[in-house]
């Protein structure tokens, strides 16, 4: 049941808002509908992305002009519904995670997050490799549809929140391999996202605008700053020391909207954590770019 009166709408900074401007349009053809973004950890400026649900298991690089760098196809694997992607380096070595959890019908016992070793694309521009290890994980409280998945090494956990709840849940699950099927650890609701009016929830089958919903998440490699993505905006996180992400996630976001851009489900935070990149679902996609607030939130 949405109880949407209970859901706790939290204040945004009223600093001037960052404009997303359009840098580039990405000339890979096979990336039509783009639902990942993560920054190399080998190349600098180098991005990765991947399609939605029903393609076929591979990852595109590109640099900061659209231009094509590399493929990656992540075999054995099923694309059967790709939602996210990540990047980090663990024990020196850099890692590419694929977050397969999405599931628009919330009938899904079980979900997977592979973690495939980064390839040198200079090297080799057409790379097949098999992931270096599998997690599959299940929700404590049933099945759930999610498109939203950060990496945090240092405290070794792969982050998810969910898109259809009200308000968005937070989870976790271990980054190192395990045995098995573990279940997720539900941290719980993140109440900093705003909620749709009763009227967006009735309408919105009608108007396909889901614009409350989010749809990726990332964290810096310092573990300083988190950014999740809605259908309309980007809310950007300062984590204080010591803070939990639950915690972080939870405080007053600065807020940058997304503008005119449609159909953006993909959102990466620059190596240095200044910038943002998003890109959106579309053959030849827009590459956009929005300059992080310089004002912490309180």
């Amino acid at each position: 049941m949405i109880r949407l009166c209970t859901l706790l709408l939290l204040p945004m900074t009223a600093a001037a808002q960052p404009a997303v401007e359009q840098i580039a349009v990405i000339e890979q053809d096979r990336l039509v509908e783009a639902s990942g973004l993560a920054r190399s950890q080998i190349h600098p400026g180098v991005l990765w992305a991947m399609n939605d649900s029903g393609a076929k298991p591979r990852l595109y690089a590109f640099d900061a002009t659209g231009t094509h760098r590399g493929r990656l196809t992540l075999d054995p694997s099923k694309n059967r519904d790709w939602e996210d992607l990540a990047s980090f380096t663990l024990d020196d070595t850099a890692y590419l995670l694929v977050a397969d959890i999405g599931d628009n019908m919330s009938k899904r016992k079980t979900l997977s997050l592979y973690i495939v070793e980064e390839p040198d694309i200079e090297a080799d521009n057409k790379v097949r490799s098999e992931p270096s290890w599998r997690i599959r994980f299940r929700y404590p409280d049933g099945p759930r549809d999610a498109e939203a998945a950060a990496v945090d090494v240092e405290d070794g956990y792969v982050y998810i929140l969910s898109k259809r709840s009200l308000p968005p849940e937070l989870y976790r699950v271990p980054l190192t391999p395990t045995d098995g099927v573990v279940t997720a650890e539900k941290l719980g609701q993140v109440r900093s996202l705003p909620p749709p009016r009763r009227i967006d929830v009735e309408l919105a089958p009608k108007t396909k605008d889901w614009h409350w919903q989010p749809t990726a998440m990332d964290f810096t490699d310092d573990g300083r700053t988190a950014v999740v993505m809605t259908y309309r905006y980007l809310f950007v996180y300062r984590r204080q020391d010591g803070e939990a992400w639950f915690d972080a996630l939870n405080r007053r976001p600065d807020v940058i909207s997304l503008g005119g851009f449609r159909d953006a489900e993909s959102t990466v935070l620059s190596t240095d954590g200044a910038s943002v990149f998003v890109t959106t679902e579309s053959k030849h996609p827009p590459l956009l770019k929005a300059l992080l607030p310089d004002t912490e939130s309180d």
